[in-house]
């Protein structure tokens, strides 16, 4: 379900973006999928897909990108991905984290110097990286 809320807002997004920006119809969308939220890229399309008809993005190319999940240490400055760790992360802290980010840290710590204080570089979120109009 998270999945279609997401694709909901995607396109809300597209649309109003279109409109303010005179365009008449929606040629293409990429999304770009931070991995840290862990989203199902085959549900987020299919529900664009559905949504679109009949909507002046009912003929856009959908491209979805995934942003790989970087951390960088605040104690030490070592940065480091997320599949670098996800050997530790068993399904269901997994689940919690695609669900509330932040609780990265209650799960995490810096491979260096084991410091959980850290931030979350880049691969977190959904975000429209480029809408083309016409």
């Amino acid at each position: 379900m998270h999945e279609w809320a997401l694709a909901d807002g995607i396109l809300h997004t597209a649309l109003e973006f279109a409109s303010k920006h005179g365009g008449k119809k929606i040629k293409r969308i990429r999304v770009v999928l931070g991995e840290l939220q862990d989203v199902e890229e085959e549900i987020v399309k299919f529900a664009l897909e559905e949504m679109k008809r009949g909507t002046a993005a009912d003929d856009a190319v959908i491209e979805f990108k995934e942003e790989e999940a970087i951390f960088r240490c605040r104690n030490c400055g070592y940065e480091w991905k997320l599949k670098d760790v996800s050997h530790k992360l068993d399904k269901d802290i997994r689940e919690d984290i695609h669900f509330v980010p932040e609780v990265v840290h209650a799960f995490l710590e810096c491979p260096n110097c084991g410091s959980r204080d850290f931030e979350v570089v880049q691969g977190r979120g959904v975000y429209i990286e480029e809408i083309e109009i016409e």
